[in-house]
């Protein structure tokens, strides 16, 4: 055997050594490959109706809110209308009541006037520490004997 053969023979082996690592390695490729394809196959497979109840869920969450809007529009305009009409009531019962009080209010303080000379006329409305309240301000029943 010459030099130019065991050169060759030596680049021989290192070729079906070099492509026999190469079959290894794209063998060892295609069975991770495989294993992926499966893998990406499972997940969608369970991802696809979970995707279908995520998009059904989220329907009913605006159907839902929708429906609370709705709503909520109704109750502003049930306190809208609550508010004119207190605002109603007040102007048109307010002024009047207003007037009667302070007409009573006079008519008490001109009967109370009408003793000048009376000290327990002008007491009546403060309070003096020491007098007794009359009977009629007591609110007691009177027993009746016999």
């Amino acid at each position: 055997m010459s030099g130019g053969e065991v050169a060759g023979l030596l680049v021989a082996v290192f070729w079906a050594i070099l492509v026999s690592f190469l079959a290894v390695v794209l063998v060892r490729l295609a069975q991770t490959l495989k294993a992926a394809t499966k893998l990406v196959t499972g997940v969608t497979e369970q991802a696809v109706p979970l995707l279908g109840e995520a998009s059904a869920t989220v329907r009913s969450a605006q159907t839902q809110l929708d429906r609370v809007d709705a709503i909520a529009s109704d109750v502003q305009e049930v306190t809208s209308n609550a508010s004119a009409l207190s605002s109603t009531v007040s102007t048109t019962f307010g002024g009047p009541l207003v007037k009667v009080a302070a007409f009573g209010y006079g008519v008490r303080r001109a009967l109370g006037r009408k003793e000048p000379g009376s000290q327990e006329r002008r007491d009546a409305g403060n309070v003096v520490v020491g007098r007794t309240v009359p009977a009629a301000r007591r609110g007691g029943r009177k027993r009746r004997r016999g």
